[in-house]
């Protein structure tokens, strides 16, 4: 059996999970708009630049998730799954899913996203295994603080050995589908790098070094 690993946001799923929920909040008027508004978008951009500072975003990310009790949180997050992520479940995404699971291979999601917004979108795809960056929570609430190292980068390379070591899974055979240049650290360290509707940057590294490149919307 191989490890068949994928990104999330922008490669399973047809936007950015983090950046909607940013939105969402917006929507549903629980943060200053105009700020928040401005600084999501901001950090999006760095993000699609592999310039992100990934502690000041999670400070700016994370804030929200401290200012409410879980309750209002999980009826939230329930609406954001219901009228923002399910209309972005691509089809292709989850019939590769799906050729994977039939061949045996273990699946895993890896994604810088915060675990609270992907947790129940990694249920919809019926992947059990997640690596996501994880909010502390402290007496059950979330403390706006991370707990430790957040999913990104070279932060996903770290966090997917020590799930290797734990699971009793190598990376022999493995697979790894993912959009962007800032998971080039970990598609490096896979058997079979997939580059999905890539940015500019991956997609010309792809090509350089002749991985595969495919789309799913």
């Amino acid at each position: 059996m191989s490890l068949a690993i994928f990104d999330l946001d922008n490669t399973l799923l047809a936007d950015d999970s983090d950046y909607l929920w940013g939105c969402f909040l917006v929507e549903l008027g629980v943060v200053d708009a105009e700020l928040y508004e401005s600084e999501n978008q901001r950090f999006y951009d760095d993000y699609k630049t592999g310039s992100l500072d990934i502690f000041e975003f999670l400070s700016f990310s994370l804030k929200p998730l401290s200012m409410h009790d879980m309750d209002t949180l999980e009826n939230w997050r329930s609406r954001f799954m219901s009228e923002v992520i399910h209309p972005l479940i691509l089809p292709k995404a989850q019939a590769l899913v799906e050729s994977h699971r039939k061949k045996g291979d273990t699946l895993l999601i890896i994604t810088a996203t915060n675990r609270f917004v992907t947790a129940p979108i990694a249920d919809a795809y019926g992947i059990e295994n997640l690596l996501a960056t994880d909010p502390e929570i402290v007496s059950g609430r979330y403390t706006g603080q991370v707990a430790g190292t957040p999913c990104f980068q070279e932060g996903k390379v770290s966090r997917l050995h020590d799930w290797l070591k734990t699971h009793q899974h190598t990376l022999e055979d493995s697979y790894f589908y993912s959009d962007s240049q800032n998971d080039l650290p970990l598609l490096k360290k896979v058997t079979h790098p997939v580059a999905v509707d890539a940015d500019e940057t991956l997609a010309a590294y792809a090509t350089k070094n002749n991985w595969q490149q495919i789309s799913l919307r």
